[in-house]
């Protein structure tokens, strides 16, 4: 060793010239100086690390240099930081720099900074003076110990990271690990990620040491040393954690240099290291920047463990001693990781990208993908990366999964279940808690368990570590010696109920360390928090325990007080969940005094639960004494002794007997055979009684001994009902029975029936604790079932469900499984033998059986496939141990404001926007207290009052579910617990709207409605209660929803009604992740936004659609916005509430996405550039406001910015950056540096310089195409007049202006019709020629009305006919044509047009016509393909929503022939239950119908003069001559068809202009007329959209064609 510090050496390519330890730089530069002698030293690194170390690097060089005498030169070259350096430019830079300052060949090159810094560096060593010394000196630990070693050198281009490079191994590397106590946690753990990933691959005992370790491993690479400090220098005074450090970064270098050794050219055992990043590095080119590579390849480790997983060469326990240990060094494991859906960039994760990019992985052998697959933690498969499929890769990254239904393959069948996951969880606090050291065995390797041991850990209660591979957890218990966490650090503890409830008790034992740390806190998911806890918490409360609620009442969060456990008599209602008993009995022998347990409250649930808790409190040494009435009867008493739990040397944990009943059950409905080898009848758990008590009642054959259990089930199809059946002693495996029952139509056994109850009918009873688990159990198998046509109905404490036959029930569900893992899996059995089922959420079944998808296909013989949901990206492991949100689809959406704004109103058009109901919460009061508010209040007081509508609020959240819109009272803020409530709503991914209106606006409705009597007076003046609740509403919600309730200028109030009603679907489906409302921007169309410069839009609204032809977006730029409506003169910003009115009323007027600008002065606007609150403020609001854009400016701070984008929600960010100056070059550092930051925060970026002259333009153009890679969309012009071209060049939202506007918003902005005109003399948008195809066409207005849209917005396109019955080769030569741009195609064509096409869309072939062709590009080659579309459909939905008022829809067609598909059609997107279809001819209409499934409902009359049911949406496909008013001729149509409440009667016929319905519509009150002539505009207008990417300009495109048609 030296006497300058201890290092250790680690071989390499046969040289010790690696080099570790800590506080390193004097041994660093004597080693350098010393034995690489030279007359020049170059140090390369970044500013950030100059800034950290450069003194003392200079001062480490110079002594040791003075030492040594040397003379030689210290020279300096500093980059900017970032991925941006890693490029040739600045290569050339540093080499023209060097010989500048005339270095020669024998000059040593030094790499200080991370993997960045050092692939540069190498590679200018590798290059310069064709080669010359350079020497490692990483900074970071993903440098230390993965880029640093193995010589690989690169630089990136825009066609690829490390595309061009070399080998060229450096002299030495030096890994001083005191660096890393000066970088970001986030990177440490970034490094982490390499670490596990190369003990997974070779070292099992490191790997062990890191799973066992991780808070001091991680205290030692994060703790920051006093200044001059060098402790760790020498392993004399090295401490423990630095020791266990130096230890794993060193095996893990060891193995590394190991590899490289043997293959130092990457041909094949180094790419073992390459584990985790095939599908790794493909996640990392979606997410980079914001997620670094560590982050990116632990995600990839676990996708890549269960790939090995499901290929039946890993084991479940590995793959969970993996997730446990990424998990406890901070790094992401899942994609649902809210460190990765809070990228923007996460929407693009979809399984058809990863599995393009990992296409181009280096390991692959042409187009077969290669993955490191693992057989064990420490040991890989082959030494050499393996062979995948395709369609593995895909079932693993899939978020659902469908069971391919068919008889197993493997039957009969012997398996066993995963240990079970109540022995597991009672087996690990029992362990903890005793003393000496027990080795568990089978323990349930799941979610729940790993919550347990992480919560015991952090409470410093046992530790834990692994032996036998994983398969033996070895516990060493604390004998009760329990520690407060650090303060601020909570128990996290997901949806995991069991570790909830029992924590909750063994928090009170906690021994109080200090003052400052007494409590601990408890806390879970969305879900968690919904659970119960109350009963409990009572019972501990009452024995002088400290437990306080932080959110809503009896659930989590908790905080509990240390030392609260008294002991002595413990009343307990355990009606509700055996669980609070076992917390605790488990706990008992800790109290202060021994405890004697009463258990209260009728009878108790899941005895067997119970018992299960004592037998195994005996086998820990304490004996549980149940008392005895006088006459024998066992009481629910219990008298548990103080003591300390001595732990057996091993305990092995039974299989879960509730996991059995699926495989079990598997063979019940197959009518195959299958035994559980471990489950029999001296089982622990209740659920091991599910064979002899469900399934031999059923018709199965059940043999069971005392360790074993074996079914073979009848003929398939032959099962009984079961009548009734008591399931309280295993309620959990009533999801199993339910699905068995599903099918069940044999009548029940005798003795079993249930009178009045159907012999199909199976009634299940005694599981009301069902409704109270991961999710209300009996409402969603319920919910599940109806899917399949299966009727249910359910009571207290059951359910009843009536079996049908199996080739009646539906076929196709998609199962939502609300993240409960017996829903998912009793599920998987029904689809066993129905076809075609998908279950949505496969993997929440890693809650307790993780592998149970691959054993389904290994074990069982089952197979299963991925399916990716539309709008989802691509699933991931276990879920992530921190509070991430949940979806939308979970939680109900609430409406909060004052009486008067209009809640019930809009919350009736968002029910019907979402699919969804619409209620009242003051009906809910009404329905609940049998009183009208203002009764109740007068009975009692407002307090009383207040405290019932809380616990209906908290109801409300517990139990609705997804589409659900609730108005809640004006008053529900004034109280700091309802606020609260709302606001953990909206934390845990919930919707809470603010609906607002201007005060005078409520105050004048409310005076217009006169006062009330089911709400009470205020007591105060409105306006005192509008400004107290104000700031409630906006902190307790999630978004906000201006309220326009009157007409704009010029509009009528059914038009008024219709834009309200279209904003409100476009505002509700947006913030529910629904839709996006924002055009593609991958799509290769060139899009714009028009940029409004008004002071106030108002005057224009009339204007708007005309100011917006050819527009993709409109930019409210909120700056230039002023109350007084004259243009801005100082820096400020108007009044949120008027920015909210005027971007309400422009949302009335345009449905085109809005781009939400707040442009400071410095950049080029009139907001204030010092005031950060008030520009956060108002970036807020358009957040809120769910403004489909929102600009935010680089210029401000970090944290700003980092708020900005965590709170973003459903809006996409245009990270935008403007050189007004001129001095920003697009070929400097500084507009690569702003890239990089705009592509961190943005979903675009926007960078916007000044062009000194026309050649800025082509260095713009170059800088955009070396982005290309990135794949973000880029917005980047230059401004003033030399760079007008740049405007016309960029594709993505180019700023356009109109002459109507007032100014322009920045030098040099063209309006849209100047750029496309640019475009097209370019050659850039090339003309089109558009088709009718069709016979007889000669009088069509389609080619006026197209021909107008093109020249409205400046298109060079042209529209023709081609008049033919056939499709000749004329219709094959037009529609291959390079200048095709589309066709409409009309009778009678439309069938057969779809023999010429390469895709249709599924609307068209469910209606059997085409009438729209659309050439589309192949991302693959950029060859042409051509796809049909039906927009008739389209036109009658939207005609018909129009004219409806939100009711239900009842629809009558009339007519048989081929139109009247589409309106059948239509009828059924807009939901009618009924629709009646009449035709002359009886026999055709029937044939119709039939051709529907039955869910549309259709039903064939006869006759129009008496209706079944009185339809509100009437539609005519017959000739325009076909109906008559009067007898006698044609077919009359009675006045009657158009009676009820009105509605909507379309006539798709195109002359006349006035049919008979469209007469009798006109004159009929309540009904709205729709001719055909309309119809076929409406129909265009979608057709123009799909051709163009544009919206139609509606209005001259109808004026046009009503001009020419009314001339006829």
């Amino acid at each position: 060793m030296s006497d300058l510090a201890d290092v250790l050496k680690i071989s390499i390519l046969g040289n010790e010239s690696i080099h570790c330890g800590f506080h390193l730089l004097p041994y660093i530069f004597h080693t350098i100086l010393t034995t690489l002698p030279s007359s020049t030293y170059v140090l390369i690194t970044d500013t950030n690390l100059s800034r950290l170390y450069l003194s003392d690097i200079t001062a480490a060089f110079e002594e040791n240099a003075k030492k040594a005498g040397s003379k030689a030169r210290f020279l300096v070259h500093e980059v900017q930081p970032g991925e941006g350096a890693k490029c040739r430019k600045v290569k050339e830079e540093i080499e023209d720099w060097m010989l500048d300052e005339k270095c020669t060949r024998d000059t040593v090159i030094l790499a200080f900074g991370g993997g960045v810094i050092g692939d540069l560096t190498g590679f200018i060593a590798a290059t310069f003076m064709r080669g010359v010394k350079f020497v490692q000196i990483p900074t970071t630990l993903l440098a230390m110990v993965d880029s640093a070693v193995g010589g690989k050198t690169a630089v990136d281009t825009p066609h690829g990271k490390n595309l061009i490079g070399a080998f060229w191994q450096p002299a030495y590397i030096f890994a001083d690990l005191a660096f890393l106590t000066t970088l970001p946690p986030r990177e440490v753990s970034n490094g982490m990620a390499e670490v596990v990933k190369t003990a997974a691959i070779w070292k099992d005992d490191d790997f062990a040491l890191l799973e066992s370790n991780a808070d001091a491993i991680s205290t030692a690479a994060s703790t920051r040393l006093s200044a001059g400090s060098t402790l760790g220098r020498f392993e004399s005074d090295r401490t423990e954690p630095q020791s266990l450090l130096l230890r794993v970064v060193t095996g893990s270098i060891y193995v590394k240099a190991h590899i490289v050794t043997i293959d130092e050219r990457e041909t094949g055992l180094r790419n073992l290291v390459n584990f985790g990043h095939t599908i790794g590095h493909a996640i990392e080119a979606v997410l980079t920047p914001q997620m670094l590579h560590g982050e990116c390849v632990s995600v990839g480790i676990i996708l890549e463990a269960e790939v090995a997983r499901q290929l039946g060469v890993l084991s479940q326990v590995a793959v969970g001693r993996l997730t446990r240990a990424l998990k406890a060094y901070n790094l992401p494991v899942s994609l649902s990781d809210p460190r990765i859906t809070a990228i923007p960039a996460s929407s693009q994760l979809s399984v058809d990208r990863l599995l393009d990019i990992m296409k181009i992985d280096k390991k692959n052998s042409g187009p077969a993908k290669k993955i490191v697959l693992l057989s064990r933690v420490g040991k890989t498969y082959e030494e050499k990366a393996s062979v995948v499929q395709d369609d593995v890769i895909r079932k693993v990254l899939c978020e659902a999964a469908t069971v391919i239904s068919g008889i197993p393959t493997k039957s009969p069948i012997t398996m066993a279940t995963p240990g079970s996951k109540s022995i597991s969880n009672r087996a690990l606090v029992l362990a903890a808690l005793g003393k000496g050291v027990c080795r568990v065995r089978n323990l349930l390797h799941s979610d729940d368990t790993a919550v347990m041991m992480n919560a015991l850990a952090e409470l410093k209660g046992a530790k834990f570590s692994w032996e036998d591979g994983g398969d033996t957890i070895v516990v060493e218990g604390g004998e009760g010696s329990l520690t407060v966490p650090e303060k601020g650090r909570h128990l996290y503890l997901g949806n995991a109920g069991t570790a909830a409830r029992f924590l909750t008790t063994v928090c009170t034992i906690v021994n109080r360390t200090s003052p400052s740390t007494s409590n601990t806190i408890i806390t879970g998911n969305a879900r968690m928090k919904q659970r119960p806890i109350g009963p409990l918490v009572d019972a501990l409360s009452e024995n002088g325990a400290s437990l306080s609620y932080l959110e809503g009442a009896n659930c989590l969060p908790l905080e509990i007080g240390a030392n609260g456990l008294r002991g002595g008599h413990i009343r307990l209602a355990a009606s509700v969940s055996s669980q609070y008993v076992s917390s605790i009995l488990l706990c008992a022998p800790y109290a202060q005094s021994e405890i004697k347990l009463e258990l209260t409250g009728g009878q108790v649930i899941s005895q067997p639960y119970i018992d299960m808790t004592i037998a195994m409190m005996a086998e820990f040494g304490i004996d549980v004494v149940r008392q005895k009435g006088a006459n024998g009867e066992l009481l629910d008493v219990y008298n548990i002794p103080k003591g300390v739990y001595t732990s057996p040397a091993t305990y092995n944990v039974e299989s879960d007997a509730s996991s059995a009943t699926y495989p079990l059950a598997i063979a019940a409905i197959t009518g195959t055979t299958c035994t559980i080898s471990n489950i029999g009848s001296s089982s622990l758990q209740g659920d091991a009684r599910f064979a002899k008590e469900v399934l031999e009642p059923m018709g199965c054959q059940v043999e069971q001994t005392a360790t074993a259990t074996t079914v073979t089930g009848p003929p398939l199809g032959q099962l009984r009902a079961l009548g009734n059946v008591d399931m309280e002693p295993m309620t959990d495996a009533f999801l199993t029975a339910s699905v068995l029952a599903a099918i069940a139509t044999l009548p029940p056994l005798a003795g079993r029936e249930v009178e009045g109850l159907k012999k199909e009918g199976s009634r299940i009873y005694g599981i009301a604790n069902q409704r109270v688990k991961e999710c209300n159990r009996i409402k969603a198998m319920r919910e599940e079932l109806a899917k399949f046509g299966v009727e249910t109905d359910e009571f207290d404490d059951g359910i009843i469900i009536f079996g049908k036959p199996l080739d009646q029930l539906k076929r196709g569900a998609s199962i939502h499984c609300y993240d409960d893992h017996r829903v998912a899996m009793a599920f998987a059995v029904l689809s066993s033998v129905v076809e075609k089922t998908v279950i949505e959420e496969k993997r929440c079944v890693e809650k307790t059986w993780p592998n149970f998808w691959d054993d389904l296909q290994n074990k069982i013989g089952i197979n299963v496939e991925g399916v990716e949901l539309e709008q989802n990206h691509a699933s991931t492991s276990a879920h992530p141990m921190s509070n991430g949100t949940s979806s939308t689809s979970q939680h109900p959406l609430f409406l909060i404001g004052m009486r008067g704004a209009g809640k019930t109103y809009i919350g009736r058009m968002a029910a019907q926007a979402l699919g969804g109901e619409f209620t009242d919460a003051d009906d809910v009061f009404a329905e609940r207290t049998k009183l009208s508010v203002s009764d109740f209040v007068a009975q009692n007081d407002w307090a009383e009052f207040r405290r019932v509508e809380r616990e209906i609020l908290a109801d409300m959240m517990a139990e609705k579910q997804g589409n659900h819109v609730i108005a809640l009272g004006g008053g529900v803020v004034e109280t700091p617990e309802a606020r609260e409530l709302l606001s953990q709503h909206v934390k845990s991914g919930g919707r809470v709207v603010y609906v607002t209106r201007e005060l005078e606006e409520i105050e004048g409705y409310l005076d217009s409605i006169g006062s009330t009597a089911t709400r009470p007076k205020w007591g105060e003046d409105f306006s005192a209660v509008f400004a107290r609740r104000s700031p409630w509403y906006a902190a307790c919600s999630s978004h906000e929803f201006y309220n326009t309730l009157e007409p704009l200028a010029g509009q009528s109030q059914a038009e008024h009604h219709h834009a309200m009603r279209a904003e409100c679907e476009r505002f509700f489906r947006f913030i529910s992740g629904l839709i996006t409302n924002r055009p593609d921007l991958s799509s290769g169309r060139p899009t714009s936004f028009l940029s409004l410069t008004f002071a106030d839009i108002r005057p224009a609204l009339a204007q708007m659609e005309e100011l917006t032809e050819g527009a993709d977006a409109v930019e409210l730029r909120v700056d230039l916005l002023s109350k007084d409506g004259k243009a801005p003169s100082t820096p400020g910003l108007p009044s949120p509430a008027y920015v909210a009115k005027q971007l309400s009323t422009l949302r009335l007027v345009t449905p085109l996405p809005i781009v939400f600008s707040v442009r400071t002065k410095e950049q080029g606007g009139w907001a204030s550039s010092t005031d950060d609150k008030a520009y956060l403020e108002m970036v807020r609001l358009g957040l809120r406001s769910a403004c489909e854009y929102v600009d935010l400016e680089m210029a401000w701070p970090g944290a700003l910015l980092e708020a900005v984008q965590k709170e973003k929600g459903g809006s996409a960010i245009i990270a935008s950056w403007h050189d007004w100056t001129g001095k920003m070059k697009w070929d400097g550092s500084l507009v690569s540096d702003k890239y990089a930051q705009c592509a961190k925060y943005g979903d675009v970026v926007k960078i916007v310089g000044t062009a000194q002259s026309v050649v800025d333009n082509m260095a713009l153009a170059q800088f955009v195409a070396s982005k290309e890679a990135n794949g973000k969309p880029f917005l980047a012009i230059n401004m003033g007049g030399h760079g007008q071209l740049s405007r016309i060049l960029n594709p993505v939202l180019t700023p356009v202006t109109h002459s109507a506007l007032p100014s322009r918003a920045a030098p040099g902005q063209l309006t849209n019709r100047e750029v496309l005109s640019g475009r097209h003399l370019m050659g850039l948008l090339p003309a089109k020629k558009f088709y009718l195809f069709g016979k007889p066409i000669a009088q069509s207005v389609s080619p006026l009305l197209h021909n107008t849209g093109f020249t409205t917005i400046g298109l060079p396109y042209e529209y023709g006919r081609y008049e033919t019955d056939q499709t000749d080769d004329e219709v094959r030569r037009i529609i291959s044509s390079p200048d095709f741009g589309g066709a409409s195609v009309t009778i009678p064509l439309k069938l057969q047009i779809m023999d010429l096409l390469d895709s249709v869309s599924d609307d068209a072939k469910v209606i059997g016509a085409v009438n729209t062709i659309i050439p589309t590009s192949d991302s693959v080659g950029g060859t042409t393909k051509l796809h049909g579309d039906n927009t008739d459909w389209q036109a009658i939905r939207e005609a018909a929503q129009a004219g409806l008022a939100g009711t239900q829809v009842t629809g009558l067609v009339i007519g048989a022939g081929g139109t009247c598909r589409a309106a059948i059609y239509a009828l059924h997107q807009l939901g009618a239950t009924s629709i009646l279809l009449f035709n002359r001819t009886t026999a055709n209409a029937e044939s119709v119908a039939q051709s529907f499934p039955a869910e549309y409902g259709i039903t064939v009359i006869s006759s129009l003069d008496t209706l079944p049911a009185q339809p509100n949406v009437v539609i005519s496909t017959v000739p325009g001559d076909s109906l008559s008013l009067s007898s006698g001729s044609g077919i009359p149509l009675p006045k009657t068809v158009l009676g009820g409440h009105g509605g909507v009667a379309i006539d798709l016929a195109y002359r006349p202009h006035k049919t008979a319905l469209v007469q009798l519509a006109e004159e009929t009150e309540g009904w709205t007329a729709v001719t055909g002539v309309e119809i076929l505009c409406l129909q265009g207008f979608r057709q123009f959209e799909l051709w163009t990417g544009k919206k139609a300009p509606g209005r001259k495109m109808r004026e046009a064609v009503m001009q020419e048609y009314l001339k006829a």
